[in-house]
């Protein structure tokens, strides 16, 4: 995922930073539109095995939740503030907090896989707009190691909680009780 010099392009305001109003303008032409501190990114369409990953961790995370939770997947607008709308590739939230448009503020639990276009975004800028906004889970899988790594908000910073790669069993508590093996996510 990359900043890019779109406002030119697509007639959007220059000189300024981007709002959500204005994220609402983009096109729907199969790229990836996200606002951080007003900075547009934009990533293209993620590989097969991204896919796959999102799959499998999708029906982990659903076997798992409680009733009054929801684990669903990108596109869906993370409205952080008014200059920044994050789309994590999975999140786990309370079904109250979603409206019929988003989720108005931080999930429970982000999920993002990194992608070679997107890792920087996601363990860099994501990373802390989100830590900032209060999201108290945040996990990272990468498909190429295969590996999954949980940071857990503590006192206002992400402290690492759990992390395993390959054939290794990552397992966690928080906040559901989760056992996987990294490499079966990508099979």
């Amino acid at each position: 995922m990359t900043a890019m010099a779109v406002p030119e392009v697509l007639g959007l305001p220059r000189g300024r930073a981007l709002t959500r109003e204005d994220l609402d303008a983009m096109p729907d032409d199969g790229h990836r539109y996200e606002l951080i501190d007003g900075v547009l990114l934009v990533s293209p369409a993620p590989r097969p095995v991204h896919q796959r990953v999102l799959r499998e961790l999708l029906f982990a995370l659903d076997r798992v939740m409680p009733e009054d939770h929801e684990v669903l997947f990108a596109p869906l607008d993370v409205v952080l503030a008014e200059d920044t709308v994050i789309q994590p590739d999975l999140l786990v939230a309370p079904r109250a907090a979603f409206t019929e448009r988003d989720l108005p503020a931080a999930p429970l639990l982000a999920v993002e896989v990194l992608s070679p276009s997107t890792r920087n975004i996601d363990l860099l800028l994501k990373k802390e707009r989100l830590q900032r906004a209060g999201c108290a889970h945040y996990w990272v899988v990468d498909p190429d190691v295969p590996s999954v790594t949980a940071w857990t908000l503590i006192d206002g910073e992400y402290a690492e909680v759990a992390r395993a790669a390959g054939a290794e069993r990552f397992e966690v508590v928080e906040p559901l009780a989760l056992s996987l093996v990294p490499s079966e996510l990508i099979d």
